[in-house]
């Protein structure tokens, strides 16, 4: 059994900066491409970032691009979002999701995700 447990999230003032974590268990980590999606009252869930199974390559959404960094720990196991220049708008509960596979791309589209974390809640406020 696979399973994601985010961390990190919290409240923090437009401007500051907040790091996420994403801990994978029950698996071989280095076999999935992970990737990081928020969800915002009223709002479809949305794709913010991805990483390879190696790490080798990285994607982001066009509103988070040079304020997020996604890097993963395939010693550690984790996938980890680092957050800057945060937005009121970039409120919403964040998810981490992990996808099996051989292949070294990423992947932004959440139905191609296995396995999901319960989320974390970012909140920013003015």
């Amino acid at each position: 059994q696979v399973q994601l447990v985010e961390s990190g999230g919290g409240l923090v003032q437009a401007g500051g900066s907040l790091n996420l974590s994403c801990a994978v268990s029950g698996g071989t980590f280095s076999r999935y491409a992970m990737g990081w999606f928020r969800q915002a009252p009223g709002k479809e869930r949305e794709f913010v970032a991805a990483i390879s199974r190696n790490g080798g390559s990285t994607s982001y959404t066009d509103s988070v691009k040079g304020r997020y960094t996604i890097s993963r720990n395939n010693a550690k196991n984790t996938v980890d979002l680092q957050m800057i220049r945060l937005k009121p708008e970039d409120t919403a509960v964040y998810s981490c999701a992990a996808r099996g596979t051989y292949s070294t791309i990423t992947y932004y589209r959440d139905l191609l995700y296995d396995y999901w974390g319960q989320g974390t809640q970012v909140t920013v406020f003015p």
